[in-house]
């Protein structure tokens, strides 16, 4: 790489992907529902090691892979007993956090879940400012439903799918 392909490189933001799926916990072991860091009053909960919160999950991921720094499962995986049960909106914080130290800052993340419930429009504002507050950058939510096709269709669980910018810390 030359010099001048070297500087470029330093400059220039970085994008990653984050994707997490969560199955609804069997009736049999009832979870509370935790979607977009916000609690889901009446819903049927998602099965997971921590709160299994895809929408934070996913963020979390997302940043983890613009920055090149290993994944979820690399710093909160099931392994470490210290985050069973935690919260979605620690881990998004926690990954900012690792992220920055890194070396990078936060342009912003976009994430998009798929599923059929609960009704995500009026609660959006809310789970965009909970997750902004987390990540200290713009965190942006959508919603679709995948037209009762696949597991998310049948109502079994959620996915999201997140992006994330970053860029090297001046």
């Amino acid at each position: 790489m030359t010099d001048n392909a070297s500087r470029t490189s330093v400059l220039l933001p970085r994008t990653g992907i984050g994707i997490d799926v969560h199955a609804f916990a069997p009736d049999s072991d009832p979870r509370p529902l935790w979607l977009g860091g916000l609690f889901w009053e009446g819903e049927r909960g998602l099965a997971g090691h921590s709160d299994g919160d895809p929408v934070a999950h996913a963020a979390a991921d997302a940043l983890f892979s613009a920055c090149g720094i290993g994944d979820l499962g690399t710093h909160f995986g099931t392994d470490r007993p210290e985050f069973a049960g935690a919260s979605g909106v620690t881990l998004l914080a926690e990954a900012a956090r690792i992220v920055r130290a890194a070396g990078f800052e936060i342009g912003n993340i976009a994430v998009q879940f798929v599923g059929n419930r609960p009704k995500f429009g009026p609660r959006r504002e809310e789970s965009q400012r909970v997750l902004t507050g987390a990540a200290d950058a713009p965190v942006s939510v959508t919603a679709t439903t995948s037209d009762g096709l696949g597991f998310t269709g049948r109502g079994e669980g959620i996915s999201a799918v997140a992006t994330a910018l970053v860029y090297p810390a001046a």
